[in-house]
């Protein structure tokens, strides 16, 4: 088992050109093409890896969603290179360090997960009964929030994904950090100076990232404070966390009336698909017991016909997790270009 996470890493952090030749990448002759998710060879050993994990059946769909996104990617990165339009390696960098984000989001990154959420408070907190968010700042904001009276059950549940998202990015920016930090480490050993320029402007590039992520995690947790003291207001927006996050954005990046008035239509029609998704996620792990239950009891007919439901939502939930992060993609594309010409003006 080391050995298989020994290698996975190694497809994240090792050249990038093999893996996209015809023989990696095409089924083989008399296989079975079913078998065959992905359309590159790295990104289906870390599928297949998965599938002996015990992952459950929602995360199993989240990571199907990331490689997905992953893969479409490094197809385009492929023809970019094609073209010559990556010559400092900079997208090349991006997508190695994407991967082995997956690969630590995912637990197969070959080390145990031991990232501590930070937090500017004492580190010598202990655990207490209703503390469910691992951060004692996120905790003490919760207990207060739940006590305070003033939200509805509907609203506790709206706040409660809103400090989920926040602990769930919060995660993300830990793993990152540490991502960039053990590649840094691999890119002391420099062998000319023009590498090492090329070196180091990737690595400038991965600080900027850090640091503005660094910028919404501390806005996104005021946000949290004022909401959790001053309640939800009858004209808010957008209800789900990952949306209100772009539209903050968006309000952030001085863009025209105009813009704003596009892009909140669209952060509408963004927030029906994030909904949709969340129901079949609920849809698929209801599914996921109920054929387990099938299963203890032993009758085959109510198996296959559990399973092959099962089997359909499971497909229909990755299809729509696919779509939706894509969609968040192409959105958090449209607001940093749209921000960066307008400041540019």
């Amino acid at each position: 088992m080391k050995l298989w996470c020994v290698v996975v890493v190694c497809l994240g952090v090792g050249v990038m050109g093999g893996k996209y030749s015809k023989e990696m990448n095409q089924a083989k002759p008399g296989g079975d093409e079913q078998t065959v998710e992905f359309r590159i060879a790295k990104l289906n050993q870390v599928w297949e890896k998965a599938q002996r994990m015990q992952l459950s059946p929602v995360r199993q769909s989240e990571l199907h969603s990331d490689l997905k996104i992953q893969e479409k990617d490094e197809l385009q990165w492929k023809k970019t290179k094609v073209e010559g339009l990556d010559e400092n390696g900079e997208k090349e960098a991006q997508l190695r360090r994407n991967f082995n984000v997956i690969l630590a989001k995912y637990g197969m990154d070959g080390k145990r997960d031991t990232r501590p959420l930070e937090s500017n408070s004492l580190k010598d907190h202990e655990t207490k009964q209703g503390d469910i968010f691992d951060d004692p700042r996120l905790d003490k904001l919760w207990n207060k929030a739940k006590n305070s009276g003033k939200f509805s059950n509907e609203e506790m549940l709206s706040l409660k994904r809103e400090f989920q998202h926040h602990k769930d990015k919060t995660h993300e920016y830990n793993i990152l950090m540490d991502t960039v930090s053990r590649t840094e480490e691999s890119h002391k050993n420099v062998i000319s100076p023009l590498e090492g320029d090329t070196k180091e402007h990737v690595l400038h590039q991965k600080h900027t990232e850090l640091k503005q992520k660094m910028r919404d995690l501390n806005q996104g947790f005021e946000r949290l404070r004022k909401l959790s003291h001053e309640g939800f207001t009858e004209d808010s927006e957008f209800r789900e966390p990952r949306v209100i996050e772009l539209w903050e954005a968006a309000k952030r990046a001085n863009l025209t009336d105009d813009e704003l008035d596009s892009l909140k239509e669209e952060l509408h029609h963004f927030e029906t698909k994030v909904e949709k998704h969340s129901h079949y996620q609920e849809q698929l792990e209801l599914s996921h017991q109920k054929l387990r239950h099938v299963e203890a009891l032993g009758d085959k007919e109510h198996i296959k016909k559990n399973q092959e439901k099962y089997n359909t939502i499971s497909e229909k939930t990755r299809e729509m997790g696919y779509k939706m992060k894509k969609h968040m993609q192409d959105l958090n594309n449209k607001i940093s270009r749209q921000g960066l010409v307008h400041n540019e003006l």
